[in-house]
């Protein structure tokens, strides 16, 4: 359980504390259970979402979610998202050690460039409208549902590159992560991602029969086949971006997942309106 608050309290901003002392190897094992708080967060959403829309437009309502999104895990994947954007923005030199160095000396500092700035306002706007459009046109899956699975599989993304990745630093939570994760995270991530995948809606489909004639087969087929599109490339999108991270920065870094988060998720909305 104490590994369970951890992951709570490290990406949200809920005021949740052990009783005991905690060590590094504690705070990596945490991040099996990031799946667990993204279905906390992706369930604030989809709640909020739901009643929203009774009272505003699906403009003003997307909105909101936005707001409610940032500020509930206090925007700590948008500041990484900033800081990686500021310095892969660093131009090269032809000496690539001194390079990164000057690159992982930019994402540590604590001002957002230029560039950091536009990628957050990019990546709101992005989101805002990937959500929006899930409420405007008709899709396969409730859109309900894909705001409450969004969250979970961002979450596993990033316990998927803490297994593939390596450290560009020596210190700092990021290399406590990657120092100290082990396989049984992406393992036991996994498990939860693909349980509050289906639990949840197995539980929605088993109350709608009660009212209307459904085909639950049909749907746990659908939402297999989608889940499954959205494991794989989930996966090649973490290999190609920490590659990419790893040949600029020597590795990852703490702001490294919050852009693989950023990312994640846009890939995961867009996934969720081209299915047919």
């Amino acid at each position: 359980m104490d590994w369970a608050f951890l992951s709570f309290q490290f990406l949200t901003i809920i005021p949740i504390k052990t009783k005991r002392s905690v060590s590094e190897k504690d705070i990596a094992r945490s991040a099996m259970f990031f799946p667990l708080v993204g279905a906390f967060q992706g369930l604030i959403l989809s709640l909020s979402c739901l009643i929203l829309n009774f009272f505003f437009s699906s403009s003003l309502t997307g909105g909101i979610i936005i707001l409610i999104y940032v500020l509930l895990n206090g925007g700590f994947h948008l500041d990484g998202l900033s800081d990686t954007c500021d310095a892969l923005s660093v131009k090269s030199t032809g000496n690539e050690a001194y390079d990164r160095m000057q690159r992982l000396k930019v994402m540590g500092d604590s001002t957002t460039g230029a560039i950091g700035a536009t990628a957050i306002c990019l990546a709101i706007l992005l989101k805002y409208l990937f959500i929006k459009e899930l409420f405007v046109a008709g899709r396969q899956f409730n859109p309900y549902f894909m705001l409450f699975l969004m969250p979970i599989f961002s979450k596993w993304a990033i316990v998927l590159s803490m297994r593939l990745g390596k450290s560009a630093r020596t210190d700092g939570l990021g290399n406590i992560f990657l120092q100290y994760g082990k396989i049984a995270n992406l393992v036991f991530s996994t498990i939860f991602t693909i349980f509050l995948s289906f639990f949840p809606y197995l539980f929605f489909l088993m109350i709608a029969s009660q009212f209307v004639n459904t085909t639950p087969g049909s749907h746990v087929w659908a939402l297999s086949m989608f889940c499954i599109v959205e494991i794989v490339i989930l996966y090649v999108l973490c290999h190609l971006l920490i590659r990419w991270f790893t040949s600029k920065f020597g590795g990852l870094t703490g702001d490294s997942f919050g852009a693989i988060h950023e990312v994640s998720e846009f890939i995961f909305l867009m996934i969720a309106l081209l299915w047919r």
